[in-house]
């Protein structure tokens, strides 16, 4: 049954129906067959049982001569499987009456007197007459099987019965066929409404809202194409609506974490400022250190602001990016030695990995500065004093990888899904100086933009490793995106 399933599964629609109308032929030919072969026999036995004796048949040719002879006895004749031939001068058969079963078209004058004969072991019986004024008929042979000669049927005197059982075979035909017409007719419908109803059922039951709602059928090809079709839209509408509840959760704890981010720095800002301007610090040095401590908070507040703005600029139509293929190993330093005082001032031990030799990539500058860049920072904000940072380019044959690595605290497991997602941080509690969670969302869609990808995974002691892979070439496609 469920290979049954499967092979129906694979066949089209169109298919299967034409091969089960031919099935169906096929039954109702032999079903008719059958039937008409009953039917010959029950009119042959029929036949045989109405058969007599006919002894008034005329065995002598001379009475059909002259029209001395009936056209009912002509018939007998002809029904006694006998006919007539009309023979010219030379003993040739220009004519015949009824149905020749011999090949014979001349007779010799000797052949002719030893088949009047009718001697025993002869296969017909002959009678032969002269012709007058018949033009070139000169003789009118009768010829008749010999088995047949004191033998005939006569249909004038066959039962009217004979004639019943045809009506009712007929009958018979006609009523049956419209069965089986029925019955095939209903079972296609069937086949063909089933599906539909179970499709019609399913949209029904989505637009009322219940998305979980999937369809389960067997059937033709063109039933599992709409059925794995609707399964997929379901799959897409729960999705999207998942995505859709979870963004406007993201988007409610962005306000708040917005509003707190930004209330905490702007009120430590506004309490430092009014200290000093009210002259309550009369100190140098703790005035240069309020200033600097209003400084830090304010160039939070600006790197707050401008990731915010990054985002919601990134899926603009306007957004452009410049793409060119330039060597990328000189340009990987001179990111690297713009932060590199950052990572001396928290201690990290980096492990920098360029090859001498110039490797080109397809990229952006901007956009590739601030991802690793973004990265490089991450490494720095989340990780203790003295964790090794690794930053590593590879040339491989269509695409050139960025590595960013270090063996730091790493990154709890239930975050790896979601660590792209826009508001997730790896700091639930907000504690520090932590950011809004849009970096590395930032960073993948500008790596996207460039027709890369940002990946994340763990190896050995570096328990975070950040994985870009760009193009070597402008006219290389994309790489899928293999989240």
């Amino acid at each position: 049954m469920k290979l049954l399933r499967k092979y129906r599964a694979r066949r089209q629609l169109q298919t299967s129906l034409t091969w089960d109308f031919f099935l169906f032929n096929l039954i109702l030919l032999i079903v008719m067959a059958g039937s008409t072969f009953m039917a010959l026999q029950d009119v042959k036995w029929r036949m045989q049982t109405t058969r007599i004796v006919d002894p008034e048949l005329k065995l002598e040719a001379g009475m059909y001569v002259n029209g001395s002879q009936t056209r009912t006895e002509i018939d007998r004749l002809l029904q006694g499987s006998g006919w007539l031939e009309e023979l010219d001068a030379d003993r040739r058969v220009i004519r015949v009456q009824g149905r020749k079963q011999d090949e014979v078209q001349q007779y010799s004058e000797k052949e002719l007197y030893e088949l009047l004969s009718n001697r025993n072991g002869q296969a017909y019986y002959y009678s032969v007459a002269a012709l007058e004024n018949r033009g070139d008929s000169q003789y009118l042979l009768l010829k008749l099987p010999r088995n047949y000669v004191n033998i005939n049927v006569n249909d004038s005197l066959r039962e009217p019965g004979f004639y019943v059982p045809v009506f009712y075979y007929l009958a018979f035909w006609i009523i049956l066929m419209l069965l089986l017409i029925f019955f095939y007719s209903a079972w296609v419908a069937r086949r063909i409404r089933r599906p539909l109803h179970q499709i019609s059922q399913g949209l029904k039951r989505m637009v009322d809202g219940n998305y979980s709602t999937r369809i389960s059928l067997d059937a033709e090809q063109e039933f599992v194409q709409i059925r794995e079709a609707f399964n997929y839209m379901g799959d897409v509408i729960e999705n999207t609506l998942a995505e859709k509840r979870h963004a406007e959760e993201s988007k409610q704890r962005l306000i708040v974490d917005l509003s707190h981010d930004l209330k905490t720095p702007i009120t430590s800002i506004q309490g430092y400022a009014q200290a000093l301007l009210e002259g309550r610090v009369e100190e140098r040095e703790r005035q240069v250190k309020y200033m600097s401590y209003i400084y830090r908070k304010s160039a939070q507040v600006t790197r707050l602001i401008h990731n915010m703005l990054d985002f919601l600029k990134i899926d603009s139509p306007d957004y452009v990016i410049r793409l060119e293929q330039s060597e990328i190993g000189d340009f990987l330093r001179e990111v690297v030695a713009d932060v590199y005082g950052d990572i001396e001032q928290k201690k990290f031990v980096l492990q920098l990995y360029i090859p001498d030799q110039p490797i080109y990539a397809v990229y952006d500058a901007e956009l590739l500065s601030s991802v690793i860049q973004n990265l490089i920072g991450n490494a720095l904000t989340y990780n203790p004093p003295e964790t090794r940072l690794r930053v590593q380019l590879i040339p491989a044959e269509t695409e050139v990888i960025i590595e960013i690595a270090d063996t730091g605290i790493g990154i709890p497991k239930p975050l790896w899904n979601t660590i792209f997602d826009p508001f997730v941080r790896k700091d639930e509690a907000r504690t520090g100086e932590v950011g809004t969670g849009l970096g590395l969302s930032i960073a993948k869609k500008n790596t996207e933009k460039m027709g890369g990808t940002l990946e994340l995974r763990d190896q050995g002691q570096e328990v975070t490793v950040f994985t870009i892979r760009l193009r070597r070439k402008l006219d290389e496609q994309p790489r899928l995106n293999r989240r």
